[in-house]
């Protein structure tokens, strides 16, 4: 008997020791959470930018107009940006859901209803692009990764920041349209924040918000040097309303911008409303119309050749912009988007500065699934 109780002995402390020489969790991979493979959905063509980048796998991507990533041919397809399908989530088992900022006021209670925690990327700025590069990059184990984008961007800004040292900052004004009206973009959306970069002052810069519904009188008494114009979504349709807007209505003829003809349209696939790896072209649109600077081709960072026209896309030729919600993170601000003045504008619009009334930086996610 007691040797029929040591060869079970035997044969068990065996089975453990060859336990400990294999990998008991083939599932697992380095992270940032304890080694465990995270399971993650990206909800925004942008954000599945920034985790390709990452080398990081994903078992779910939005539906879009937009091109994605290669490497997410095979993951299956939540459904648009601001609306995701609650169900199809769910049935992915996702360790995080990652979304941009701008929506998480609509998506995290969403997310938590079933059970899921949730990250919010910052792309309202290409600052904020960066430090979700970094967040992503410390949270899933691919710091190398993200310290390299994060430095050639780092460079990439010295030079730019060292060819406009000496240039005047010309007072800009910044229309963003919506079908049937339009908004004042302010540095804290994205279009905003490449004029800001770009060395422009915009002449909203007292303005809390991404975007408000200021009145044409108002715009006038702020004198801008150069207006700007760019679309939400449906760049076509928003640029043949521009043209109608100021050919028709009187008040912008008073505009100096108006009378020395520096008033322009911005191209859709640079200033969307997220911000993507393309800002390198942007910039360079930008030193054209701001300073008459002929710069050829887009100024290189390496890494920031775009896999999607416009990364904040809801589904159609749209952006909209990116946010993130959940556990420790790098920063937790907040930032709003109420209207300012009495110009009456559509659902569109109303939509477009709801969007905005959350916080402008990235939101950790929260590690109590569901919670924020």
């Amino acid at each position: 008997m007691r040797r029929a109780w040591l060869a079970a002995a035997c044969a068990l402390l065996a089975a453990l020791l060859l336990g400990g020489c294999v990998n008991q969790h083939p599932d697992r991979d380095a992270s940032g959470d304890g080694g465990a493979a995270q399971r993650i959905v990206v909800t925004s063509p942008a954000v599945a930018e920034m985790t390709d980048r990452l080398g990081l796998d994903v078992v779910g991507v939005p539906k879009t107009a937009f091109d994605l990533p290669a490497r997410y041919a095979d993951a299956t397809v939540v459904g648009p940006p601001m609306a995701p399908d609650l169900e199809v989530l769910a049935t992915l088992h996702p360790d995080y859901i990652v979304s941009p900022i701008s929506l998480s006021n609509d998506l995290r209670p969403k997310y938590a209803s079933i059970g899921r925690a949730s990250i919010f990327a910052n792309l309202n700025s290409v600052d904020g692009l960066y430090e979700s590069v970094s967040y992503l990059g410390a949270k899933f184990d691919r710091q190398q990764q993200a310290d390299q984008l994060v430095a050639q961007y780092r460079r990439y800004m010295d030079d730019f920041r060292a060819r406009i040292a000496d240039k005047p900052r010309p007072r800009v004004l910044v229309l963003m349209g919506v079908p049937g009206s339009y908004l004042v973009a302010t540095p804290h959306s994205y279009v905003g924040s490449l004029v800001e970069q770009a060395g422009g002052q915009n002449v909203y810069d007292d303005a809390p918000d991404a975007f408000v519904n200021a009145n044409t009188e108002d715009m006038l008494a702020r004198d801008p040097d150069i207006i700007l114009r760019c679309a939400h979504a449906l760049p076509d349709q928003i640029r043949d309303m521009f043209a109608k807007e100021f050919s028709t209505n009187d008040i912008w003829r008073h505009f100096r911008a108006v009378q020395e003809g520096r008033v322009h349209d911005l191209p859709h696939d640079q200033f969307g409303m997220s911000a993507t790896f393309r800002y390198p072209e942007a910039h360079t649109t930008l030193l054209g119309l701001l300073y008459g600077m002929d710069e050829g081709a887009a100024a290189s960072v390496p890494g920031a050749t775009p896999h999607a026209p416009d990364a904040g896309d809801s589904g159609s030729a749209a952006g909209r912009p990116p946010a993130t919600t959940g556990d420790s993170s790098p920063s937790d601000a907040a930032s709003a988007d109420a209207p300012v003045a009495s110009r009456p504008s559509p659902t569109d619009a109303a939509a477009v500065t709801a969007s905005h009334r959350s916080s402008s930086a990235l939101q950790g996610p929260s590690e109590k699934k569901g919670l924020s």
